[in-house]
């Protein structure tokens, strides 16, 4: 059975909570499509339509989508510093709507020879004991000379296999390629190993080795160790492979207060500059805002000097699921003789009934990362992702949130996120944000309200001269819409116009409950993301939605 299409009696541009409106869930609607079974469970053959030809010419126009919620960093006993069985990590997903999670174990010696085939057959099983989920088998990179990846591929014969052979053959913390310090011996061999580790993935891609894999850096600013001339060097590797970062760490939780300390900082960025770190990020970036990563969060930051060159690079956010908050389990005891490096695998976990030291969520809790599809399935997941199609939220902020560009002139849908629209000239062009709010509360208990919706725009300059530049000066909120109190699904309509340049706009938006000037100034952003004081960052009281961007291209 191959991937299949949505129905054409569903319209998946509408948000899933406007669709429980009409008396079917998402999951209603999939399943009433016949997209659920056992056939999925090991993954399709097909080659998914995302996305028909764009027209030739002026404009462009995007399918409908449906979205499927996921997490891409998740971990389980078969990393050396987790906790959880896949069964516990796979229901708590379940029970949080999740329909797609990558279990992306640590890289090291006893996961690449013991835990990696063990964790392949738990998977495989849980595939099975769980249809509607899709659930792919990843790894935690350690990237040569800077930070962790997800690394994860399509379901088939040779996922875990690719996985090990490249674990052994590029992973840096195996290798001993860790040294990145700006001037050190082995920085530049480092870098470059990192850089040939992508070409390698994207070339077992182009041989059908697997049907599909991708990488996405994971927590980039929590030590400042991944350069921007890293970054670019990644993405510019292999796009296709190297698709883009967490624009939020997991580890939402680390701050609540009164739990693991006054000096506590969501996302455990707790750390300060080091001989390792890139000496060009001010001391500022190593916490977050709102939740958020300085690289995403800081409008005409780092994030939009990447998107300023006119290529796309992808935002998620996720659980990083290792040891939940509040939670009562505790990692077993070793069997004499046995030990993660001979084993791959941790004992499973007891409950103590007394809470243990944690600063995550479960999966799909707090952290969501929302990729619009229009077939059902792994490489659907991994094409929409591929494509940009992304959304992120915290806190269940909203159920649905659809985003086009189009010409005025133009009858059609438009583009959405991660597309590219064609224009001329001084064009009038109008975007599109049809958001539903929140219908029911959140796992904390609260009944999410979204404040604002916020438009950022930047100017597309090509590439950069300065390949460690962190800065786009033409990128700035330019739009604020107050939807207080708005409820249900409603649509912005923002006009936009066309000047002499190709541009982007992203979108961003809050509950309203903290804010202040933006890193850059008031001028660029007046009313963004702040960081906490430490030790008292509730995660519930300070949620926002982040939106990847679409690209208007502006012809003579």
């Amino acid at each position: 059975m191959t991937e299949q299409q949505l129905p054409s009696w569903a319209d998946p541009s509408v948000s899933p909570a406007d669709l429980d409106a009409q008396g079917v869930s998402r999951r209603g609607l999939l399943r009433r499509a016949g997209l659920f079974g056992a056939a999925f469970a090991l993954g399709s053959a097909a080659t998914p339509a995302l996305a028909s030809p764009r027209r030739p010419g002026l404009g462009g126009e995007d399918p409908r989508l449906a979205y499927l919620v996921g997490d891409h960093h998740v971990h389980s006993v078969y990393s050396h510093d987790a906790k959880y069985t896949f069964s516990q990590q796979a229901q708590a997903a379940a029970r949080y709507g999740l329909d797609w999670m990558v279990f992306n174990e640590h890289s090291n010696f006893g996961h690449a020879y013991y835990g990696a085939a063990l964790e392949h057959a738990e998977i495989v099983k849980a595939r099975a004991e769980n249809p509607r989920q899709l659930i792919f088998q990843g790894l935690e990179w350690y990237i040569p000379a800077a930070e962790h990846c997800t690394v994860f591929a399509a379901p088939g014969p040779h996922e875990t296999d690719l996985l090990t052979r490249f674990e052994l053959a590029y992973d840096g913390k195996l290798l001993g390629y860790t040294e990145g310090s700006v001037g050190a011996a082995d920085t530049a061999r480092n870098e470059a190993h990192a850089v040939k580790a992508i070409k390698w993935l994207a070339e077992q891609r182009r041989s059908g080795y697997v049907d599909d894999v991708l990488v996405i850096a994971n927590h980039p600013l929590r030590l400042g160790i991944d350069s921007p001339h890293e970054m670019r060097a990644w993405r510019d590797a292999s796009p296709e492979i190297m698709i883009g970062m967490e624009g939020a760490p997991g580890a939402q939780g680390a701050a609540i207060p009164g739990w693991r300390g006054a000096t506590s900082i969501r996302g455990e960025y707790e750390n300060k500059p080091t001989a390792q770190s890139w000496p060009g990020y001010p001391a500022d970036a190593y916490v977050t805002y709102g939740g958020f990563d300085w690289a995403t969060a800081t409008v005409g930051g780092l994030w939009d000097s990447m998107l300023a060159e006119g290529s796309l690079f992808s935002i998620t956010t996720n659980s990083d699921n290792h040891r939940t908050v509040f939670d009562t389990w505790k990692n077993g005891d070793w069997p004499t003789g046995q030990n993660f490096d001979n084993t791959g695998k941790l004992p499973d976990p007891v409950n103590t009934d007394t809470p243990q030291p944690g600063s995550d969520f479960w999966p799909g809790e707090f952290s969501r990362t929302h990729v619009g599809v229009t077939r059902y399935g792994y490489r659907a997941v991994m094409a929409g992702l591929r494509a940009g199609r992304v959304w992120a939220d915290h806190g269940h902020l909203l159920d649905g949130l659809d985003v086009r560009v189009k010409r005025d002139c133009d009858p059609g849908r438009g583009v959405t996120l991660g597309g590219r629209l064609r224009v001329r000239k001084g064009e009038r062009i109008t975007l599109y944000v049809t958001v539903t709010s929140a219908s029911r509360p959140n796992p904390q208990g609260i009944l999410p309200e979204l404040a604002h919706v916020d438009v950022i725009r930047g100017a597309v300059r090509g590439p950069v001269a300065d390949r460690d530049t962190w800065r786009a000066p033409d990128t700035k909120v330019v739009a604020t819409k107050d939807v207080s109190g708005r409820k249900g699904t409603y649509t912005l309509r923002i006009p936009l116009t066309a000047g002499d340049e190709s541009f982007y706009v992203r979108l961003r938006g809050s509950d309203g409950k903290r804010h202040g000037t933006g890193y850059l100034g008031a001028s660029v952003d007046p009313h963004g993301p702040i960081p906490h004081e430490p030790g008292d960052g509730d995660p519930w009281a300070d949620t926002w939605f982040y939106s990847n961007p679409v690209f208007v291209d502006v012809t003579g």
